[in-house]
């Protein structure tokens, strides 16, 4: 089942002499259940494209489909509401909240759904994750690694239609990277969770079912 479809994408930044065409006419589809990469150089309009399917920044030109919905046809509260309960989002650089421990921030975006804890899946969660015996450490007890993890879990808390992921090895190790993308490969596989991964690597785009290659603001 199509989960997103993205028809002639385009975003400018500036006018005249100072317009910058970050995205320029960008098309695609998502299937339920597959795992994209998104991969291309520093500057080439991938962060942008995630920006936009997630509806924090609006197209100049284009659309998004959602399961056929238009999301810039969506009022603000209805677009939050889909992020808060469909999208799972995970940076670059975590996003935690420092005063937070692992499990508050895992559990952050059940609460400001107001929905009551399911503390059998919190549990569920911490032990795929591998940070079960960390959930009462803040975010600067442990390491980037296990910060990211955080991230993650925090993501697959909400049961997520799809996982939107920025550069989720960028600020890491090699051996911390290896791990992230595993955890999201099994994500994938044993939750059956969509994902689209943003990245530079191409070592790690291998690692996806598909790889869209970007450049310049186009797929190429």
């Amino acid at each position: 089942m199509k989960i997103l479809k993205v028809e002639n994408l385009k975003k400018v930044y500036g006018k005249g002499e100072a317009e910058v065409i970050a995205v320029n006419d960008v098309s695609f589809e998502v299937e339920e259940g597959e795992f994209i990469a998104i991969i291309g150089p520093s500057g080439s309009g991938k962060t942008t494209i995630l920006h936009m399917l997630a509806g924090l920044e609006k197209p100049t030109a284009g659309q998004v489909y959602f399961y056929d919905k238009n999301i810039y046809e969506m009022n603000k509260r209805d677009l939050t509401i889909l992020r808060r309960q469909k999208i799972g989002i995970i940076y670059q650089f975590y996003n935690l909240i420092p005063t937070l421990n692992v499990e508050e921030n895992i559990t952050l975006p059940v609460e400001l759904n107001k929905q009551k804890v399911d503390r059998q899946k919190l549990g569920e969660i911490t032990k795929f994750l591998g940070i079960d015996n960390r959930r009462k450490h803040l975010p600067n007890e442990i390491s980037g690694g296990q910060q990211q993890k955080v991230a993650i879990g925090r993501a697959l808390m909400i049961d997520p239609t799809i996982i939107l992921a920025d550069e989720p090895t960028g600020n890491l190790d090699s051996k911390s990277s290896n791990e992230i993308i595993q955890l999201l490969k099994k994500a994938n596989k044993e939750y059956k969770q969509t994902i689209i991964m943003i990245t530079h690597n191409l070592e790690i785009a291998k690692q996806a079912d598909r790889i869209i290659q970007i450049e310049d603001g186009k797929i190429v």
